[in-house]
């Protein structure tokens, strides 16, 4: 059966690399589109290009751990325009320099709250919305980080492995309802956090590529999203070995190339 496009698509993290792209790819004449960012200059100039591509773009400067001011406002825009695709991508990184080094407590609870909670605080209300009426689209961007943990960058990880189980948590009760969840697991992409790691970057991605490999798995409702493949099964396979095996490989791949022995 075809799957009808959506008309109305929300999007977090509008001013970062991964969700301008997706706001790219999805921008075109007669769409509707909500865009969430904290950098108000990027978050306009995605605005910009939607609006050039001929969509309808609504622009929110705001953080989302600010739930009740994230909740007020996608009630708001659900009410005028009912949402069919949500896109919750905001998120930040806090890399460590090297394995000696340690993550502040202050640093771990900002990762936390705004890649966790900040995702959860996006997802609720229209999730509930979407729950009334029956039908929609919901997608969580998670890491391929999700997956092992890694110690130049726990908070993240910590984080967005939690995205990983909250999302496969949640899928079977929105699906009970007609709602479709789609988890997304991008590896390397070319941005600003991606920029701040400081060691290999295997399979680097250009923002644009990787929110076309979306949009296309999107458009098919796929439960899971993951690139680049052979990272995802090699992350998968690394889980099969004894953690002190599993460890070393990080520890190795996790260290600056001029670093390694």
């Amino acid at each position: 059966m075809k799957r009808t496009l959506p008309g109305v698509v929300v999007i977090t993290g509008a001013s970062g690399a991964i969700g301008s792209a997706l706001a790219g790819v999805y921008a075109a004449p007669g769409m509707c589109m909500a865009l969430q960012g904290r950098d108000k200059m990027r978050l306009e100039a995605t605005a910009s290009n939607c609006r050039a591509k001929g969509a309808d773009v609504f622009v929110c400067e705001m953080d989302v751990r600010d739930a009740p001011a994230l909740r007020a406002w996608l009630e708001a825009f659900d009410t005028q325009h009912p949402v069919d695709l949500l896109m919750a991508d905001a998120g930040i990184a806090n890399v460590l320099d090297d394995l000696s080094h340690w993550e502040t407590p202050v640093a771990t609870e900002e990762v936390i709250n705004t890649n966790l909670f900040g995702t959860i605080n996006t997802v609720m209300p229209i999730a509930e919305r979407m729950r009334m009426r029956g039908h929609g689209h919901i997608a969580i961007v998670s890491s391929l980080a999700a997956l092992r943990g890694m110690a130049i960058s726990p908070a993240y990880c910590a984080s967005k492995s939690a995205l990983h189980a909250w999302g496969q948590a949640i899928r079977p009760l929105l699906g009970a309802m007609g709602i479709s969840l789609t988890m997304i697991y991008p590896g390397f992409v070319k941005s600003n956090m991606s920029d701040a790691f400081p060691a290999s970057k295997p399979f680097l991605m250009d923002a644009a590529k990787a929110a076309a490999q979306m949009r296309r798995g999107l458009d098919a409702r796929k439960a899971t999203i993951a690139f680049p493949v052979i990272l995802w099964v090699g992350l998968k396979l690394l889980n099969a070995l004894p953690d002190p095996w599993a460890d070393s490989v990080m520890s190795f791949l996790q260290l600056s190339p001029k670093k390694r022995p």
